[in-house]
């Protein structure tokens, strides 16, 4: 952690698109205007942006009136092939542009980065503040699985939407005596399927932390079928997986972090009950879907102090650090941790879970 004194500092939005990625912009910019007079830099298309210099300066009324507004003004882009880092397991073959990422950096006179981003773009924040940029990280998935962190902005908002969903698929079941799955997402973390499930009233809820067995999940739809609920809700993460089985993957593509794309789970699982009970049985994806619109309040008062804390850390020449969410308050986490770290997981020990389970709701495990 480093402290000087800075007049310009840059913002940068990496991975993808999140509810709430303004209204972060927003309060980076008035806070350094209104309380530092500091100027800001914003790269566009994330790093693609800094590496390439492509760039504007944010005046006061151009973050006016987008505090609600969904995407980011800056757009953004994966990591992709930009970086070769130390340690990282998913390092992709290219030119390495850490030092032209650092020599417009400096052309542009600035003294610290404001990073909006996940797991891959706060490695690369944390990469990049060791190589001579300093950093200030911001935490955005919709996943909330960013570690260190209690809740990352985004996350309510795309709740809010798989929420509704559950809501909206109880009547179609329930008239129809179907079996309704929903799948959201959640790579490697259950927590939007798990809040949607237990806020819905959703039977049975499928995460990546806990693997399902067939026997059981069709056993509750079974079970509910002979009481006369001929109808059930399945709320599926799309990294949910059977016991001895992998995730359910989109056409074997890879993303931008050569990552396989997951993507399916709610068909396989629809298709396997119905085999199964003889109970016709549908799947729902909402996809991207969660990602888009308007933030909800909540989102947009997190991102705002998220972006408060960020913009008067990087003026005030605190760097080398990520924002976080703990216990109500904003404190900070080093970067380097986050560059070590895993993502947060739903726990085996989550009291989301025992409420969850205590109400009757099925993890398939069972």
């Amino acid at each position: 952690m480093r402290k000087t004194r800075v007049k310009r500092i840059g913002i940068l939005t990496g991975g993808g698109d999140c509810p709430g990625i303004n209204a972060v912009i927003r309060a980076v910019a008035k806070t350094a205007i209104n309380a530092h007079g500091t100027e800001v830099i914003g790269f566009l298309d994330g790093y693609h942006g800094l590496v390439f210099n492509r760039h504007v300066i944010l005046h006061y009324d151009d973050v006016s009136n987008i505090l609600s507004k969904g995407g980011t003004i800056l757009g953004m882009a994966r990591r992709e092939k930009l970086f070769r880092m130390s340690g990282d397991a998913r390092a992709t073959a290219g030119t390495d542009h850490t030092s032209r990422a650092r020599r417009v950096f400096k052309e542009h006179g600035l003294s610290a980065l404001v990073c909006v981003g996940g797991e891959g773009t706060l490695a690369v924040a944390a990469h990049l503040d060791a190589s001579g940029i300093p950093a200030v990280g911001v935490p955005k998935t919709i996943d909330n699985d960013v570690p260190f962190t209690d809740q990352t902005f985004g996350f309510d908002t795309s709740l809010a939407v798989a929420a509704e969903a559950v809501d909206r698929l109880r009547s179609t079941a329930e008239s129809h005596h179907r079996v309704m799955v929903l799948e959201v997402m959640g790579r490697h973390a259950g927590w939007i399927a798990l809040h949607a499930g237990l806020a819905g009233g959703g039977d049975i809820v499928l995460i990546p932390e806990i693997p399902f067995s067939w026997g059981a999940v069709c056993a509750v739809v079974e079970r509910r079928a002979r009481r006369g609920r001929r109808f059930s809700l399945i709320v599926a993460a799309e990294g949910a997986h059977p016991r001895d089985g992998q995730e359910s993957r989109a056409g074997g593509r890879a993303d931008g972090l050569n990552r396989a794309r997951l993507g399916g789970v709610g068909n396989l699982v629809a298709g396997e009950v119905e085999r199964r009970t003889r109970l016709e049985s549908r799947a729902t994806v909402l996809g991207y879907l969660q990602r888009g619109g308007e933030p909800t309040p909540f989102d947009r008062v997190l991102a705002t102090r998220y972006g408060h804390a960020a913009a008067s850390l990087a003026a005030e020449g605190t760097t080398g650090v990520m924002v976080a969410f703990r216990s109500g308050d904003i404190t900070t986490v080093p970067l380097e941790r986050l560059a070590r770290g895993r993502p947060r997981l739903v726990p085996p020990d989550s009291p989301l879970l025992a409420a969850a389970r205590a109400v009757g709701t099925s993890f398939g495990d069972q």
